[in-house]
């Protein structure tokens, strides 16, 4: 594997960081504070940061997160006399058209996506550390922690996200701590004629679903990989093997299409989903993303605690997104203020939780969203959950990770214990662990 040493950081010099640096570029007390007498004037400020480039930076962002940055796009231009021009691009294919795009110098100076992205985005060298100074202790740890790679910051992280067990609470009215509780109150409401399925969630008929099932498997003493001595995931230390793995093997075709049926091949994150807004089961596995569509259909539900499938606590991986800064901004400084100085404020937070509904990354902003009893439980469960790993060695894990899952969530392949421990035997062949 060709890896590709990323650019360096801008000198601290050129760049403004924390609030007292916004206040004394641009002297505007929306910054943070109010300018000294010896700061520079709002038009040299405006001057300096037009002088490191061009009068407009571009965010490749999609539709949904859009309408929730044009105030500060808006402000930023009153403030500083830059754009901040919103493109709107395709999500599934964003991620790779800014690392083929940002060495033309073609890309953009921001892109907004999600943390595990950043080892790609790093080992092609297209984003660039950022200072957060003193403002990194005004956001939740677990997202610092996401969008740092090899010791650097990459990204201003603006939510959290992770998956929970949500309830109907017309069809079970409290909560489980094993999931072997959850799957008999499951049955039990089958059994009495309110509900099709005891449980649901979603799986990818080619690739299964390794992150919805890890709380599963992390209930049973299995991550992924070991931590290095920074405390970031080592690629060389994958545990997915040893006897924990072979009794979540055999639980996968215990549960799955030839056994209790409690997981099914057939269906789909759609179909799930679905089934559970029709009233058909009393728990689906999934996260705050389909929340909206449970309130709108007028269903009462509740956010549960991960239950346990064994006899460790059930850790499910989180989803941070942010901002990331090109590489090769044409305008970096102008970019690096905008990220640090204005895309940090409450004001954003608020508005990309209300345009999103995910819990917010930013201390403040969440608490004042985990008013609403949903947000506040699905936040409770991620304070004990791990980062998705953001390594490129991930690309290589997830296919025979879900493949194998599958397969035994199908019944195929004979013993599980040894299916797995296959797998484990050929990702770490393929990532050289």
């Amino acid at each position: 594997m060709v890896r590709f040493t990323p650019a360096l950081a801008p000198s601290r010099r050129t760049f403004f960081t924390g609030a007292a640096g916004a206040a004394a570029l641009l002297g505007l007390a929306a910054c943070g504070g109010t300018s000294a007498a010896s700061s520079p004037s709002t038009a040299d400020a405006k001057k300096d940061l037009a002088a490191g480039g061009t009068g407009t930076i571009t965010m490749w962002l999609d539709a949904e997160r859009a309408p929730a940055l044009k105030d500060v796009a808006a402000k930023f231009k009153a403030d500083t006399g830059i754009e901040v021009k919103l493109v709107v691009k395709d999500f599934a294919a964003v991620r790779d058209d800014f690392i083929t795009q940002v060495p033309t110098g073609k890309g953009p100076d921001l892109i907004v996506g999600p943390h595990d992205w950043l080892g790609k985005f790093v080992q092609n060298g297209v984003v660039t550390p950022i200072e957060l100074g003193d403002k990194k202790s005004a956001f939740q740890d677990a997202s610092v922690r996401a969008m740092t790679y090899n010791g650097s910051l990459y990204g201003v992280p603006y939510a959290v996200e992770n998956i929970g067990l949500i309830r109907n609470t017309a069809l079970v009215d409290s909560a489980s701590e094993s999931f072997d509780d959850v799957l008999k109150k499951g049955a039990d409401a089958v059994a009495a004629g309110k509900a099709k399925y005891a449980f649901l969630v979603g799986l990818d008929p080619k690739q299964g679903d390794p992150y919805h099932l890890y709380p599963l498997q992390t209930s049973m003493g299995v991550q992924v990989f070991g931590l290095d001595s920074k405390g970031e995931y080592d690629p060389k230390q994958l545990t997915l093997g040893g006897a924990g793995g072979a009794e979540f093997a055999a639980k996968l075709k215990e549960w799955g299409d030839t056994g209790s049926k409690v997981l099914n091949s057939n269906i789909t994150g759609d179909i799930a989903k679905e089934k559970f807004l029709a009233g058909e089961s009393p728990y689906y596995l999934t996260g705050p993303w389909n929340v909206p569509d449970m309130q709108k259909k007028g269903l009462k539900v509740a956010v549960d605690p991960l239950p346990k499938a064994g006899s460790h606590d059930a850790q499910p991986f989180l989803g941070v997104n942010g901002f990331f800064i090109s590489a090769k901004s044409a305008n970096a400084l102008a970019a690096n203020e905008f990220v640090v100085n204005y895309l940090t404020t409450e004001a954003v937070q608020d508005s990309m939780f209300t345009a999103g509904g995910r819990p917010p990354a930013l201390k403040a902003s969440f608490e004042k969203a985990s008013a609403d009893p949903i947000v506040k439980a699905f936040g409770q469960i991620g304070q004990n959950g791990v980062p998705m790993p953001a390594i490129p060695a991930m690309d290589a894990v997830w296919a025979d990770w879900g493949a194998t899952e599958l397969a035994l969530i199908k019944g195929q392949g004979g013993d599980p214990a040894a299916q797995w421990s296959t797998m484990a035997d050929t990702i770490k062949g393929k990532i050289g662990a």
